[in-house]
């Protein structure tokens, strides 16, 4: 069997007639070092059937996991980092959304920056060559978030809703050991647990924000629009255990 150097999560919620199916075989064909685990989120849907089939091609490189009931995106990827790396998986994990806005191949291009970092994240930061196709609505309400998450965490950072996110193994249970605050914004207390574990000067220089060269809007979000005002509340909520938790550290 061939040694794997990168587990891709991937959480799935009734994703069979949206998940690009072909995309995930071209890749995981070319890519033998590469694994990818599903977190299946109590689907209605035939994302299991899908699922199943794909895995019957790919038996040594995908895995899948099922979730009873749906718990959301942040506990179906907190279930499959933590079981890549209970199985050792691969010394680098990653997690990364289903309709492959960020596609496979660049997430896996990130293992080059860890050889200097330890934590880093696809940014939609638009550069002369890069490729962002996002809804001028959404790239709005993002910076509105995006500035709320910086003043949060008192950061310099543009943008952490990116769904790509790649670190060294080892940082599996300081990150998901205990489940998020927030359903959809549990990136935030990614970058909170890092910054209060190593200290705010050390936590910056283990990770690196580095612009997507591609991102494509696929669809629909999942995220319901009644959910935009519970997210301030849960930004407030983690706002608060973040600097409670540097007091307490320094």
């Amino acid at each position: 069997m061939i040694e794997k150097k990168l587990a891709i999560v991937v959480p799935c919620y009734n994703e069979s007639k949206r998940l690009p199916v072909g995309e995930f075989k071209r890749f995981l064909k070319d890519y033998p070092k590469a694994a990818v685990c599903f977190v299946n989120d109590a689907s209605t849907d035939r994302t299991a059937e899908v699922l199943k089939n794909l895995q019957s091609e790919f038996k040594g490189q995908l895995s899948i996991l099922e979730h009873a009931e749906n718990k959301g995106k942040a506990e179906a990827v907190r279930t499959g980092v933590r079981y890549c790396q209970q199985q050792k998986t691969a010394p680098a994990l990653a997690y990364l959304d289903a309709d492959l806005a960020t596609s496979l191949e660049e997430c896996y291009s990130y293992l080059s920056y860890l050889e200097n970092k330890d934590f880093v994240f696809a940014s939609r930061i638009l550069k002369v060559g890069s490729v962002v196709e996002r809804k001028y609505s959404r790239f709005l309400v993002g910076r509105v978030i995006a500035t709320a998450i910086s003043n949060a965490l008192q950061i310099k950072v543009y943008d952490t809703q990116c769904g790509c996110k790649v670190f060294k193994a080892h940082l599996a249970s300081l990150l998901f050991e205990k489940p998020f605050v927030s359903t959809w914004l549990f990136d935030v207390e990614l970058f909170s647990r890092l910054l209060v574990h190593f200290g705010p000067e050390e936590g910056l220089r283990k990770m690196e924000e580095i612009p997507v060269k591609r991102w494509v809007d696929r669809g629909a979000s999942k995220v319901k629009i009644s959910y935009f005002f519970r997210l301030w509340r849960d930004l407030y909520q983690i706002r608060q255990m973040h600097r409670k938790a540097l007091k307490t550290s320094g």
